[in-house]
């Protein structure tokens, strides 16, 4: 359970669109987006930052899995897509669909949109889909950018998605990546150090209650997440 006071509300969407949920369509046009997306933010992080990647023998050759990854800033999706070995489909924010370029950008990217802090039932239904079809899916279950730096109280789902689904969870950890620290090296005109972490992957324990079995796997997976991480990083789960 986490052991520090929380930090404030998670974010609900204030706009619904669920006529722009569904499970992107793995096209020859996106498929090739997504190569082209992969080469380009490896040249972006290089140049601007130092990356160091640990643990990619952990990242499953095949089959369906679960990525879940805190959040820190703007660079934890660049990471992401520059060195996953299977680009994911992502759970993404609903309220990035209208943000200048960079909506546009995702959308081509394709991820699944999520309205946030309520009931989404057609983006858990089109996630199930994609790891029925052996899809990697990725959900960043703290819901948000953190605001505390270290981990925040995880949301419940990606337990769910990999109870239902009885798909294994990949946890993966990034550091570095908070947007005062990436920017602020910047406007000194150094390279900041960032980094993306690769744990083994498992499954949840099941539990006859579903509302317990969820509970108790969202404890799994936000430990997951924790023992990949250093102390400072840890948030509400550092004395786990």
């Amino acid at each position: 359970m986490p052991t520090a006071p929380s930090p404030p509300p998670k974010p609900v969407s204030e706009i619904w669109r669920p006529d722009l949920v569904a499970l992107p369509r793995h096209t020859f046009w996106r498929r090739t987006f997504r190569a082209l997306i992969r080469r380009i933010f490896r040249l972006v992080l290089w140049c601007l930052t130092r990356p160091r990647v640990r643990g990619l023998e952990n990242f499953p050759e095949r089959g369906p899995v679960i990525i879940v990854i805190n959040h820190l800033g703007d660079a934890d999706a660049a990471l992401a897509a520059a060195y996953f070995p299977r680009l994911p489909d992502a759970l993404a924010k609903i309220e990035m669909y209208d943000f200048p370029i960079v909506g546009k950008l995702m959308h081509a990217y394709g991820v699944i949109w999520l309205h946030r802090g309520q009931p989404d039932l057609r983006a858990l239904r089109a996630a199930l889909d994609g790891l029925d079809q052996g899809r990697v899916i990725a959900i960043a279950p703290e819901g948000r950018y953190s605001l505390i730096r270290g981990l925040e109280e995880g949301a419940g789902g990606a337990a769910y998605l990999a109870l239902k689904a009885k798909v294994p969870v990949l946890p993966v950890a990034v550091t570095g990546t908070e947007n005062a620290h990436v920017y602020g090296s910047l406007r000194r005109l150094r390279r900041a150090p960032v980094s993306l972490t690769f744990g083994e992957t498992f499954y949840l324990d099941p539990h006859p209650d579903r509302h317990e079995a969820v509970r108790l796997g969202t404890e799994q997976v936000m430990s997951a997440l924790a023992d990949l991480l250093p102390p400072e990083y840890r948030g509400v789960y550092r004395d786990e």
